[in-house]
């Protein structure tokens, strides 16, 4: 055999096994997506990646999701996975995570709450802080005062350990983290000396873990010119790994 034939069955290969693999329909900065994509990276899930801007969302898109929003993952056998927290449940339980298969039934349970806290009443708090020129019936201090409960019940669970369930990042820890960031940037400088400083350091820690920088790769808009990307991204991970070596 030439080695072009070589080549050439190779490249054949690694196409049929790109076919093969989940498909995530993403956004980068979507802290659903954002949710989404850490779990899959921390659960080992090879994915193919879609990313999508919502002013022009790609009929394959919606064909597969009607609801027309990020993310969705599209499994190899035709099942689709709608909603975030669907997606990361469905990665640790492929991974037999010890997130999900050695955490006690309480334990589950106090993760489940605070997410829904998280989503339900935190996130519609953050939404009026951040986007306050779109919400005039609620002033922008009132709304972060509003957000901030949630904040104060966060830094009470991190003076007990370093995460927010356990010692370790969690399902709970990469559900919420997304959200905390966007809350932190709206106001760099009073976040900066808010009274919440297990929160800020818990913060940190995530923002700059090689996880969350694989988490972030760029990728082409698929609308544009049908450009798909994969994570975990080869050249993301081996900057990362180096980074964690010095």
């Amino acid at each position: 055999m030439q080695q072009g034939d070589t080549e050439a069955i190779s490249l054949m290969t690694e196409g049929m096994m790109s076919i093969s693999l989940p498909l995530l329909y993403s956004f980068r900065r979507c802290p659903y997506a954002m949710r989404a994509r850490l779990a899959l990276l921390d659960a080992g899930i090879k994915v193919r990646v879609r990313e999508i801007r919502l002013q022009n969302k790609p009929p394959q898109l919606l064909a597969a999701s009607a609801k027309g929003t990020v993310p969705v993952l599209v499994l190899p056998n035709g099942q689709i996975l709608e909603q975030s927290l669907d997606i990361m449940h469905w990665a640790y339980t492929q991974a037999r995570s010890p997130h999900l298969t050695n955490a006690t039934p309480q334990l589950i349970t106090a993760m489940a709450t605070l997410i829904t806290e998280n989503d339900a009443e935190f996130k519609p708090w953050l939404d009026k802080y951040k986007y306050a020129d779109r919400y005039p019936q609620a002033s922008q201090h009132d709304s972060r005062q509003q957000a901030c409960q949630f904040i104060a019940k966060l830094e009470t669970l991190l003076s007990r350990q370093a995460q927010l369930q356990s010692s370790q990042p969690s399902l709970v820890d990469y559900a919420i983290f997304p959200f905390i960031r966007q809350f932190a940037a709206v106001d760099p400088t009073w976040f900066a000396v808010a009274p919440y400083p297990k929160v800020r350091y818990w913060l940190q820690q995530h923002l700059h873990s090689p996880l969350f920088q694989q988490a972030m790769t760029p990728f082409n808009e698929y609308a544009i010119n049908g450009a798909e990307g994969e994570l975990p991204a080869t050249k993301i991970q081996a900057i990362s790994e180096a980074a964690t070596t010095k």
